[in-house]
């Protein structure tokens, strides 16, 4: 299998693990964001994916490429961060090779990113230094002559998909791990997806509603792990006040995509 077919599988397999507390699966939709928008976000991402295999151009672009491709429909971005973790591991085959491509940035890549960070509705911190929505950010980094591994760097402590690049896929490793450990199949996708919610807050959580619910919604995957709660009953008080551990989701197609290129079966 090609990687760019393991990219998509992986998008495709997330989006469809259930139950998944608090982000869209085949079970629930939001609102205005809907398991086919996610879908047609995994069939328009594949120019890109192909050109991230080909191991050709650069990175940023790749990614912008990736995120002007999917914006195809009505539901929004779907798969931002998704992008900033597969595109690498798609154009280094794996996770050294992605790292050795991260080392490679340049301002190009950067200044790419964050014309393609431009076309979504990401939130970012209100005091960020190098906001998206400032004229005036992408001069900044060309005067400061930033990589995009530099921007990475300065996102990692409040974004856990810009740390994965500074410190090595940790947590994209640990997924993968986790799928060759619990087994085949939908429901190890689950399990892994629990665990890490379990242990690690999500900054997208962080971002939305603040620290303290980040750390609730740890806790509260713990108590389902541990069987003191139904993931069922977790995913409507998630659904209900709109938290969604969109960061985890990210690392968790990451994790698939590296599970799949080491023999790890989804259809078992």
């Amino acid at each position: 299998m090609k990687a760019a077919d393991r990219a998509q599988l992986a998008m495709m397999l997330e989006v469809c693990a259930y139950p998944k507390p608090g982000n869209v699966d085949r079970c629930h939709d939001y609102p205005e964001t809907r398991l086919e928008h996610f879908l047609a976000s995994v069939i328009c991402a594949r120019p890109a994916l192909e050109e991230a295999e080909s191991g050709k151009g650069r990175i940023g672009e790749i990614i912008r490429h990736a995120i002007r491709d999917t914006n195809c429909h009505s539901g929004g971005n779907t798969h931002f961060g998704a992008f900033i973790l597969i595109i690498p591991l798609v154009y280094g085959k794996n996770i050294p090779g992605a790292l050795d491509a991260i080392a490679r940035t340049d301002t190009s890549d950067a200044v790419a990113f964050y014309k393609a960070f431009a076309m979504t509705s990401v939130r970012m911190n209100a005091t960020d230094e190098l906001d998206v929505n400032d004229p005036h950010t992408l001069t900044l980094i060309r005067d400061r002559d930033m990589t995009l591994l530099d921007v990475m760097q300065h996102s990692a402590a409040r974004d856990m998909v810009a740390r994965e690049w500074v410190t090595g896929f940790p947590l994209t490793r640990r997924g993968a791990d986790l799928l060759h450990q619990t087994g085949a199949g939908r429901q190890s996708i689950v399990t892994m997806f629990m665990t890490l919610l379990a242990t690690e807050p999500d900054t997208f959580i962080i971002k939305k509603h603040g620290e303290n619910t980040a750390t609730r919604t740890m806790a509260a995957a713990r108590e389902v792990l541990e069987g003191k709660r139904s993931i069922e009953d977790f995913d409507e008080e998630c659904i209900r006040n709109d938290i969604n551990p969109g960061s985890i989701a990210d690392i968790t197609i990451a994790a698939i995509y590296i599970a799949l290129g080491e023999g790890w079966s989804w259809d078992s």
